[in-house]
């Protein structure tokens, strides 16, 4: 008996072995200024990624898809680098910050850094060091392809007044403002233990009960809380539009409340998962279809025109984009520039 538990463990770990030496073989080499190998597990890493995110297992053409990207990217990447072609920190960060505002504009008000890579989490799969490193590559190869082919997109031109003017026509029916309020908050943290999560309840009961429905007094616990020390936090919420997907955020409880106040008028004592909220009404804005010279997005200054131009400069630009990448892809692949291995891509 003891005979065979050996042979038993001995076969589990030969085939692990076996399988951890299959993982460090090459699926493919890249070969534009250096030999750089693409392992069987790095590839599988990323194919691992899109079947978690479509629900489905990947067909070994899909694989192979998935791999001509990843040697398009190690191309480019060493074309890049061969040119002296880098993305700075400052670059980087400019970007993420991007992210940040385009999620701020989506739920009503600005991201914590939980929220942020909690929704790069569940959009990539990545933690925020993985999605960093993956930005900083495809922000060099988008700069080494715009350093090649600038002089297709010097071409590209500012869409006119009347290209603005007959989407606009097209589209109105769509560009409509939901109802939105303004809103300043307290909150009161959980903490970590019951102890925290008790203390946290006391304290929400005495801001309640000390504020009442007093605007005057809420603004001033508000001032309260930027003081050292304060047990809870206080500020402006930010704009919330009714919208299921601000609801997906804030929850149902808060959306029902602060839909069901008045300018000025301060909440009820409001709990979620995190903690305790007295919110009041700072602006109040009914649904409404936006005419061309309206805010499209409240607290920017953007109007309609402005976001419709900056929509067709964008489209403008994806054209003539994939048209200087297919362009590029085909120049980097000529020669003798990679080697793929057929015969790891089936496992």
């Amino acid at each position: 008996m003891k005979r065979l538990t050996l042979v038993f463990f001995a076969g589990l770990f030969a085939a692990a072995f076996a399988a951890a030496q299959t993982d460090l073989q090459p699926v493919a080499l890249v070969k534009l200024t250096k030999t750089e190998p693409i392992s069987v597990k790095q590839l599988k890493t990323e194919v691992q990624r899109f079947e978690a995110q479509s629900g489905r297992t990947l067909t070994v053409d899909e694989r192979r898809q998935v791999l001509d990207v990843m040697i398009n990217e190690r191309l480019a990447l060493q074309a890049a680098e061969r040119d002296k072609l880098y993305v700075s920190d400052a670059e980087l960060n400019q970007q993420l910050q991007a992210s940040r505002t385009q999620m701020a504009q989506a739920i009503g008000h600005q991201p914590t850094d939980a929220e942020f890579e909690g929704a790069i989490k569940a959009q990539t799969g990545m933690d925020l060091a993985a999605f960093k490193d993956q930005l900083r590559r495809q922000l060099t190869v988008q700069k080494y392809l715009l350093s090649k082919k600038k002089a297709e997109f010097d071409t590209i031109k500012q869409p006119s007044d009347q290209d603005i003017q007959q989407f606009y026509d097209l589209n109105k029916a769509k560009l409509v403002r939901p109802d939105t309020v303004r809103f300043s908050m307290v909150f009161i943290p959980f903490g970590k233990t019951d102890a925290d999560k008790a203390k946290a309840k006391e304290t929400a009961n005495k801001l309640i009960n000390d504020i009442g429905t007093s605007s005057t007094k809420f603004d001033e616990a508000v001032i309260r809380a930027q003081a050292a020390g304060s047990l809870y936090q206080g500020g402006d919420g930010g704009y919330l539009p009714k919208t299921a997907e601000a609801q997906k955020v804030v929850g149902s409880d808060f959306m029902n409340v602060a839909f069901s106040l008045k300018q000025g008028e301060v909440s009820r004592l409001i709990e979620n998962q995190k903690g305790y909220q007295i919110i009041k009404i700072t602006e109040t804005y009914n649904q409404k279809n936006l005419d061309l010279d309206d805010i499209y997005q409240l607290g920017t200054r953007t109007t309609v025109r402005q976001y419709i131009g900056e929509l067709l400069l964008q489209q403008k630009q994806q054209q003539v984009l994939d048209t200087a990448t297919k362009e590029l892809v085909t120049e980097l692949r000529a020669g003798n520039t990679f080697q793929v291995f057929d015969k790891n891509l089936a496992w």
